[in-house]
């Protein structure tokens, strides 16, 4: 009997204990497919969490988030599903493909299962970081309980629903007004108009009018005191949008942004507004660099290489420009500023998707023959949009190159956050020079102009740097030593 009452006991201690950590996990959830999500999931593949049944009807699952695949990404879209909704899946199987801010990467599945319920199906655009896009089973017999499956909007779908015994108090005319300006009891933030008088704004106000870029100073604010709230700027925003259209008979087209322009547009404007950018110039002769590059080419071609470009050879001499004056291969990190020991080049590469920046690691100790195979492999997947995020992570260094494929004579590139410098390299053109003996000869020169920001990089040690790169680049063959 004393056996009996202790089995009894034992598994009602197990299953209270099993129900706790069933209701502690689902009360955890969005916070699983948040933080895991973005934590672990950097190279394409999927990590699920693993709650126990949401509900007495729903068995074990694991729902899927959207992960973020760069520093950069919050948000992605679905390019397509490669499984559907029944298909049993197997870890390093892919799931579906994703487009990012970058480029477009394979989703892979770490466990097996089936895949009960996609969420958000191709073509699906603009979903939250961490939001649950697909759901999968252990068993099989599971997935049909999954058809009307509808993912929790937040963490308070997950909580009990309370009892309401009691109607709701109704509220007074005081609690209405100050239930319906939250944001007046927020911190305020100030803005001086051109006027010199001040505009007041709720944090979250300024920080919506920051992301679209709207003038603080162009808007009355509803709030107490004229204080300027988040539902100003979006009447703003929709006022501006609804004034946008274009006069009668004027033709026009309405080309939708891609996630990799929307994000390059907010790093641009974030870019120009918070980094206190200047520009040197100078002229490099590159007559012994094309000479050189006649010299290797044959050599390339020889041995089934790529052939070097004058861009390969501007990427080397950056890469060694920046090891003797490492103060430019460095990034403001506000309290401090952070050197980096590798240098790594991001080469701006131009495409129908957008522009892209693969980074060549550790450019100073390659080759030119390893510089210009990585650049034309790299060039090809930012084509291809099949970029991964080893590819374009870990810059330390931008290099733009406008003269040689564009014949841009000279221009000033904006800085890429959070580096302090980037290269922006014209077309090379011949020049009347002094020569020996009073006589006169013909040069060819190329402009390029170094963007720094000012924070990290003081005028002289920029003007050091161009000083070393310009070296490099009128005595080519030191690169080779």
């Amino acid at each position: 009997m004393a056996i009996l009452m202790l089995s009894v006991l034992s598994t009602s201690l197990t299953q209270t204990s099993r129900n706790y950590i069933s209701k502690r996990v689902s009360s955890y959830r969005p916070l699983i497919s948040d933080s895991r999500v973005n934590s672990l999931f950097l190279r394409g593949q999927v990590v699920q969490a693993r709650p126990f049944s949401s509900g007495a009807d729903l068995p074990p699952h694991q729902e899927i988030g959207m992960p973020s695949l760069s520093p950069t990404m919050t948000e992605g879209n679905i390019a397509k599903w490669l499984k559907k909704e029944g298909d049993k899946v197997a870890p390093g199987e892919v799931l579906c493909e994703v487009e990012t801010d970058k480029a477009t990467v394979e989703m892979e599945s770490m466990e097996e299962g089936y895949l009960a319920k996609i969420i958000h199906g191709d073509g699906a655009k603009e979903i939250k970081v961490g939001e649950i896009i697909a759901v999968t089973v252990e068993e099989e017999e599971d997935i049909a309980k999954f058809k009307d499956y509808k993912a929790p909007t937040s963490s308070a779908s997950d909580a009990p629903a309370e009892p309401k015994s009691h109607p709701e108090p109704t509220e007074s005319k005081e609690e209405k007004a100050a239930a319906k300006a939250p944001e007046a009891n927020a911190t305020r933030a100030e803005e001086a108009s051109h006027s010199g008088d001040r505009v007041f704004s709720s944090p979250v106000a300024k920080k919506l009018a920051e992301d679209n870029s709207v003038p603080l100073s162009s808007i009355k604010g509803t709030g107490p005191d004229g204080l300027i709230l988040k539902a100003d700027i979006e009447d703003y925003l929709a006022k501006g949008a609804k004034d946008s259209t274009p006069a009668p008979g004027l033709g026009y087209v309405d080309l939708p942004n891609t996630q990799i322009r929307k994000v390059t547009a907010n790093r641009l404007v974030q870019s120009k507004q918070t980094i206190p950018h200047y520009y040197l110039t100078v002229d490099t002769r590159v007559d012994k660099l094309i000479k050189l590059r006649g010299q290797l080419n044959p050599l390339q071609d020889t041995s089934g290489g790529k052939k070097i470009s004058i861009n390969d050879l501007v990427i080397k001499a950056a890469a060694l420009a920046l090891r003797k004056v490492p103060e430019c291969n460095s990034s403001w990190m506000d309290d401090f500023i952070r050197q980096y020991h590798n240098v790594n080049i991001n080469v701006a590469v131009q495409t129908d998707h957008g522009l892209f920046v693969p980074v060549v690691r550790d450019a100073d100790k390659k080759g030119l023959a390893t510089i210009a195979d990585e650049v034309k492999q790299l060039a090809q997947k930012a084509k291809d949009n099949s970029l991964k995020p080893e590819d374009y992570e870990g810059g330390t260094f931008t290099v733009s190159n406008l003269g040689g494929p564009f014949g841009i004579k000279q221009f000033c590139a904006i800085v890429n956050p959070p580096q302090s410098a980037i290269l922006a390299i014209g077309s090379a053109e011949k020049k009347v020079v002094p020569g020996a003996d009073s006589q006169f000869e013909v040069g060819s020169f190329m402009s390029a102009t170094l963007s720094c920001d000012h924070r990290v990089i003081d005028g002289a040690i920029g003007a050091e740097w161009l000083k070393a790169f310009k070296r490099y680049i009128e005595n080519p063959t030191s690169m080779l030593l």
